[in-house]
């Protein structure tokens, strides 16, 4: 299935609402404005397997150019606009994209990719003009809205940051189907596991660069539903909103859990949440207490999974099997589950090892990384793979998580990796020593904290502190910049110079004044 399908049947209905403004594009414009931004990136001659990469605020815009890539056999990747101008320049240049297409509320930082990424042949703004950028919205307007006779179905390839701070880009095979043929993973899941129809309304209020919200709101708007996409996550909006457009379904992150249940008692009981069904999360460990208070709030209506951008396996669990364990992720749905030790050898239930899922074939490759790719192989099984998580499964094969990829900080769901934080304080000629590590957020469920070793003769005070945040802040994204720093004699390392976060962690597991 495809949103096509459905403007055929019923051109009306609304594919995608703005919950904010109202502004409201049906499936048959979605139709037509994808097809005519299709023919244009056609006539720019892109063609199957060629790259588009993406710079977007939460905009209905996204869904045109998303169905576009998908009706011509493109890769389109999706970058997180909150980057750096040189770490989005990253992205677009490792992907190899061919055309790049902004929003032209991003028009200040669009202004310096040029120079940047001198390697990109097209340049297009939609909603607005930028210096450098043809109009995209131009250009398609020219168009035909008659289908091209080949529409090779399209993928995403999107980027989850590595342990070296550099980025990956996740890249799937390209599906040997046109865009009317079925067999999309993601699509098939949300029709048979959480019920979508063509009578869902589903609620997103996270950023449409992130590879759950993307994936299933493309997904509801195949199967016919109406997505409804919020500019940025509110508290209490996000339930006005499920009062005012009788959400049905929606996907959420324990951050956004945690701040619905800081409201008021009586801020919360104000708004009719009846019409959901489905509340999906994932993308972060849910702490047990909240579970069960939004399970006693909103009944058993919670399900979560566990994945990956990568999509190399899931698991799924829902709310009544959860209550039955508290704090299992589930049990494998796409793939088989094993938990291996250093050995690559299966571990028995109850024994803590790294967790692979085995597929019939290689689900991705790391673009430009083969390296890495081999590195999330199994040994001995190359179809067997893993993003580097860490747990074991109990004797009926659910899945609970011990660890996380190595090092990793999951901050409000998004994840960060210490490394690039950690070289970018390194610069500083004050630091003769770092470490980068998550430390308990009640609110965020971790959040970054920066451990300092200064060079002799320098002392470590807050004047120096505010210096170090400092010079991350003008470096890196600002989700990546440590919520707290603080200053230690010596780091823990082993004697082939390895840190042990470990140590580190238990330090100030208490706070970052222990």
């Amino acid at each position: 299935m495809y949103p096509g399908a459905h403007a055929a049947t019923t051109p009306d209905k609304p594919a995608v609402i703005m919950a904010g403004t109202g502004q409201t594009v049906t499936f048959a414009e979605l139709e037509s404005r994808s097809v005519r931004i299709a023919r244009h990136l056609h006539a720019l001659g892109l063609r199957r397997g060629d790259h588009v990469a993406v710079l977007a605020t939460n905009t209905p815009a996204i869904f045109d150019i998303y169905w576009a890539a998908m009706r011509s056999g493109l890769y389109l990747t999706m970058v997180n606009w909150h980057l750096t101008p040189p770490e989005i320049a990253y992205v677009v240049d490792d992907c190899g994209a061919g055309a790049l297409i902004v929003d032209a509320a991003l028009d200040a930082v669009a202004g310096e990719l040029p120079a940047l990424t001198p390697g990109v042949e097209h340049r297009l703004a939609f909603g607005g003009t930028i210096p450098g950028y043809a109009s995209l919205d131009d250009a398609a307007a020219a168009e035909s809205d008659v289908p091209l006779p080949d529409q090779p179905r399209g993928a995403d390839m999107l980027y989850s940051s590595g342990t070296t701070g550099r980025p990956k880009g996740i890249k799937p095979e390209l599906p040997a189907r046109q865009i009317q043929d079925p067999g999309d993973t993601m699509t098939g899941m949300n029709a048979t596991v959480w019920g979508v129809t063509p009578d869902t309304v589903y609620l997103s209020p996270a950023p449409l660069y992130h590879a759950a919200p993307l994936r299933t709101c493309a997904s509801v708007q195949a199967l016919g539903g109406t997505v409804v996409v919020m500019d940025r996550f509110d508290a209490e909006k996000a339930l006005a909103y499920i009062e005012k457009f009788r959400v049905t379904y929606s996907q959420w992150v324990p951050t956004m859990f945690v701040r619905m249940l800081k409201l008021p008692a009586q801020t919360r009981e104000k708004y009719d949440v009846s019409s959901l069904r489905v509340a999906v999360h994932a993308a972060a460990p849910c702490p047990v207490d909240v579970k069960r208070q939004m399970i006693e709030w909103w009944g058993p209506i919670l399900s979560e999974y566990y994945s990956s951008t990568e999509l190399n396996g899931m698991t799924l669990v829902n709310s009544e099997e959860w209550l039955r364990r508290p704090g299992t992720v589930g049990r494998a749905a796409l793939g088989v589950a094993h938990i291996c030790g250093d050995d690559g050898a299966d571990l028995a239930p109850g024994q803590v090892g790294t967790l692979y899922f085995e597929r019939d074939t290689l689900p991705f490759e790391y673009h430009n990384a083969p390296e890495k790719t081999r590195d999330a192989q199994h040994q001995q099984h190359p179809t067997w793979t893993t993003t580097g998580d860490v747990g074991y499964l109990d004797e009926d094969g659910y899945l609970f998580l011990t660890d996380r990829k190595s090092f990793m900080i999951i901050s409000g769901g998004v994840n960060i990796y210490p490394q690039e934080i950690e070289n970018t304080l390194t610069e500083h000629p004050a630091v003769l020593d770092v470490a980068v590590i998550g430390v308990p957020d009640e609110e965020m469920g971790e959040s970054v904290l920066a451990v300092v070793q200064t060079v002799p003769d320098v002392t470590g005070d807050d004047a120096l502190a505010g210096e170090l945040l400092d010079h991350v802040r003008g470096r890196l994204a600002r989700f990546k910049v440590p919520r707290n720093l603080v200053f230690s004699d010596d780091l823990p390392r082993t004697p082939t110079g390895k840190l042990v976060k470990g140590t580190l962690r238990d330090r100030y597991a208490a706070g970052v004044h222990a």
